[in-house]
């Protein structure tokens, strides 16, 4: 994780807009095309947030938020300890894209600090074209098993049936994950769990948002997450869907981005084992998610087989 005080003014700095100028949100759509983030200032109020979401998404509602669509979220002192409303309380939150639980998660979140923590409260963000590309490199059959339609159920009682890495055309992708005890796995994905968990501590960096600054991110491609805190932090989120075209989900990052070492060669290493060779069916029964079911087969992604050595540290067995 990227956690230096330095790092997150460099980071927060890096993907900054500036939203009083004059092509803001022109600028804005074409950053959130590329990279999916935009780090903002300048918000203070209630109705400086409100004003500048409803000029790049038309909001949409969430079971928390108020009439005008905007979500404050705080520590409520009530909620800490009920499924689902951990953003309600003063704990760690997991990494995480929002509403996943629903058949299409909104494409946009918006969060301002209204209020920083007395301590602690910082933001852990990830970009899920990093997550991803780490997987690869590290497991890709870890991101094959997390491509299988059906092998996640989030949400209360039957919950919705959907996977963590979902294909789209012209080879992108899109990610949604919820860690809470309101996610439930397939037997399939289970052991690869701990892949994709580190993936994302490896892709994180941390923000330390003041009064004022927020981020707008593709809730298609970034995770976020909260480490714990303590006094009257307060924050609003809008959640809604962009005013401007935006393609479906993300392209992969390729290994030149990511930073990979170069091979005995002295070239720069590829990723091995992202080849689609061939489509199968996998099933999962949202009524009982801890196990394969009999529901509607859906198409697969599969990979290349992984062999020897590098297939048993995969599965957790090598080093």
């Amino acid at each position: 994780m990227h956690d230096a005080a330095a790092g997150s003014v460099t980071f927060f700095t890096d993907h900054y807009v500036n939203a009083r100028a004059a092509q803001a949100s022109d600028m804005i759509a074409v950053q959130l095309r590329e990279t999916g983030l935009v780090t903002v200032d300048g918000l203070r109020s209630r109705h400086h947030v409100l004003a500048f979401a409803s000029r790049l998404m038309d909001l949409t509602s969430h079971p928390h938020s108020a009439q005008d669509g905007l979500t404050l979220i705080r520590d409520t002192g009530s909620h800490a300890y009920r499924a689902g409303f951990a953003g309600l309380g003063n704990g760690e939150l997991q990494a995480h894209t929002e509403r996943s639980g629903t058949p299409q998660p909104p494409r946009l979140m918006l969060l301002v600090c209204l209020r920083p923590a007395l301590t602690g409260g910082d933001v852990l963000i990830a970009d899920g074209a990093h997550v991803y590309g780490r997987l690869l490199d590290s497991c890709p059959e870890a991101a094959m098993k997390l491509a299988q339609p059906r092998t996640a159920c989030y949400g209360a009682g039957v919950g919705y049936a959907t996977q963590v890495i979902t294909a789209h055309t012209e080879g992108r992708i899109s990610i949604r994950l919820r860690q809470d005890s309101l996610a439930r796995w397939s037997p399939v994905v289970r052991p690869y769990l701990p892949h994709l968990r580190g993936a994302i501590a490896d892709s994180q960096h941390r923000i330390v948002l003041q009064a004022g600054q927020g981020y707008l991110l593709d809730n298609h491609r970034w995770l976020h997450a909260r480490m714990p805190f303590s006094g009257d932090r307060r924050l609003l989120r809008a959640l809604g869907e962009p005013c401007f075209s935006m393609p479906n989900g993300f392209s992969p990052l390729s290994s030149a981005v990511l930073g990979r070492p170069a091979n005995h060669d002295g070239e720069e290493a590829t990723v091995k084992g992202a080849e689609r060779v061939e489509v199968g069916t996998t099933m999962f029964d949202a009524r009982h998610p801890h196990r394969p079911g009999h529901g509607r087969p859906e198409a697969e992604m599969k990979l290349r087989p992984i062999h020897g050595d590098r297939a048993r540290m995969c599965r957790g067995q090598g080093h």
